[in-house]
């Protein structure tokens, strides 16, 4: 049964694998509704980012967590500013990608961003996308949807997003770097990636960005009624 419509700060959680195609769906799916958009996974993102520029070791708990405390951040539009630098390219690098997986098994490092997460909500509403938004960080979310693809569909995809951009890229590599991910995220202990009881599955593999959001669309305008 799926539940009911909270009256304030309504969330949509919008959970799924690496490359999954949410972060696009989830933000168009928000620009839609008028409602603030939270990309999670560039929370992690930018620890991870901060962590290489001061040297510091993707399991040194104890630091990351000084990091995630201490994370100078703002998200301006489609601008990610760290510190006063514009880094939304830099956190498209494969070496921030793997550390920000690294690092999200560390159940301290996940505590001190919870809150962070949270304060995202706000009226009218909230579109969240990552790993557990419908599971761990925002589990009361009207809609939640698991959203994945083919390991080969989201290779693809990543390698096309990081060509366009310029940057240097091999596909094996990709499909290499995804099935670790996807293991590292599925059998963590803390807040593994999985769908929720009450989550919509979605498989992209064969859809466009268009059909997914429709779809999430639809679903969401029913349920507010």
């Amino acid at each position: 049964m799926s539940q009911s419509v909270p009256k304030n700060f309504p969330v949509i959680a919008i959970d799924g694998p690496t490359a999954s195609g949410k972060g696009t769906v989830a933000s168009r799916v928000a620009t839609a509704l008028g409602w603030h958009f939270l990309d999670s996974g560039s929370i992690y993102r930018l620890v991870a980012l901060q962590a290489l520029r001061e040297g510091v070791a993707f399991d040194d708990e104890r630091s990351l967590v000084a990091i995630a405390n201490a994370l100078d951040v703002r998200f301006d539009g489609e601008e990610v500013v760290l510190a006063g630098d514009d880094v939304k390219d830099k956190l498209r690098h494969e070496e921030v990608g793997n550390g920000a997986s690294r690092l999200a098994a560390l159940p301290s490092v996940r505590t001190a961003l919870l809150e962070r997460q949270t304060g995202f909500r706000k009226a009218p509403g909230l579109v969240a996308d990552g790993r557990d938004m419908g599971t761990v960080v925002f589990p009361d979310s009207f809609l939640k949807i698991f959203l994945t693809a083919s390991v080969a569909a989201r290779a693809e995809r990543r390698y096309k997003q990081l060509i366009d951009k310029g940057l240097s890229a091999n596909l094996e590599s990709l499909v290499l770097d995804l099935k670790e991910r996807d293991d590292r995220d599925t059998n963590r202990a803390i807040a593994p990636l999985k769908p929720s009881a009450d989550a919509v599955l979605l498989d992209t593999t064969a859809l466009s960005a268009d059909d997914a959001v429709k779809f999430i669309l639809d679903l969401a305008r029913q349920r507010m009624r």
